[in-house]
């Protein structure tokens, strides 16, 4: 296992280094200079040089990758351009936010989830091809396209939910009560989102699983010493289905985290995915960078996680 692990960890240092090396690619080959932003249209030709050099945008770009890795190792991942702020506290700023949005949204995403599965499995097979039909239409759904819809519905038409923001203008002068209130509120249209979504892949993949655990030997066993109902579908059925869902819940935190930037930005919720947003728009190459390498590092923690979660729940994976 450790020598596995370690095989791992430098695969997924590899996979990070790509990451980070591509997006840079792509940002400075991508049309827009960040130089004009900052100085201004009516800037000259001379003013624009300055800026670029300031920046250290008029280096190669192989030297200006390494420049950007060897600060990132010590923890400086730059200043914002377009703001003038230190980018690790933006972004630290930005997590709690962001982080309180998708962990309240995986736990119940895989909750309903692991339900809607439960009533598929122990239903008829009509019952079986509605709730199909459900979670797969939640699963299709664009996210951006749901949240338009939520806004739209509770928002507008019934003025139940406020659209934008994490918190009221007055929230600071509310007392600790009403200022729950107030975060609850704006939270629940964004968790609605990635919750229904989520719901629909989490349902789907233990259904699967469920289905499948059913033609395994133990099972027949399990109904040979008499097991049936509730018993048999808890003990044996779902505690053996679930070892696959513990890769796919792996690996739905990264997907989470880079889902919630479309739905940052249609809420303007205050978290990672719209300062990522803002950063891309204003083409603030240190922004984009310090997400695109947070993001790399949550999938393979996420990869790795799941796979030492399955080795240690299935023998079967452990030995193999």
């Amino acid at each position: 296992m450790l020598l596995r692990l370690l095989g791992r960890v430098a695969a997924a240092a590899a996979v990070v280094l790509g990451v980070v090396l591509l997006t840079f690619l792509l940002l400075h080959l991508a049309p827009g200079d960040p130089a004009v932003h900052l100085a201004g249209p009516g800037a000259s030709a001379a003013q624009l040089a300055a800026v670029r050099h300031t920046l250290g945008l008029d280096q190669p770009l192989p030297l200006q990758v390494l420049a950007w890795l060897g600060r990132a190792a010590t923890g400086d991942w730059g200043t914002s351009l377009a703001t003038g702020r230190p980018v690790a506290t933006m972004l630290g700023e930005a997590w709690p936010w962001t982080a309180a949005l998708v962990l309240l949204s995986l736990g119940l995403s895989y909750l309903f989830g692991i339900g809607l599965a439960l009533l598929q499995a122990q239903g008829s097979a009509r019952r079986d091809t509605i709730l199909s039909v459900v979670s797969v239409a939640l699963f299709a759904v664009p996210a951006y396209w749901l949240a338009v819809v939520l806004v739209w519905v509770f928002s507008w038409r019934l003025g139940w939910l406020p659209a934008f923001g994490g918190a009221g203008v007055d929230a600071d002068f509310l007392p600790a009560g009403a200022r729950a209130v107030d975060l609850l509120r704006h939270l629940a249209l964004p968790l609605v989102t990635l919750t229904l979504i989520g719901v629909g892949g989490a349902a789907r993949f233990v259904r699967g699983s469920l289905f499948d655990a059913r033609r395994e030997p133990f099972l027949v066993a399990a109904r040979a010493r008499g097991l049936s109902g509730r018993r048999l579908l808890l003990r044996h059925l779902l505690r053996n289905a679930l070892g696959p869902v513990v890769t796919l819940l792996g690996l739905s935190l990264p997907a989470l985290f880079s889902g919630t930037v479309f739905v940052e930005g249609v809420f303007a919720w205050p978290g990672v995915g719209r300062v990522l947003l803002l950063g891309v728009q204003a083409r603030d190459y240190p922004v984009v960078m310090a997400a695109a390498l947070v993001s790399a590092v949550l999938v393979v923690l996420g990869t790795l996680l799941a796979d030492v979660l399955r080795a240690w729940l299935d023998p079967r994976v452990r030995h193999a």
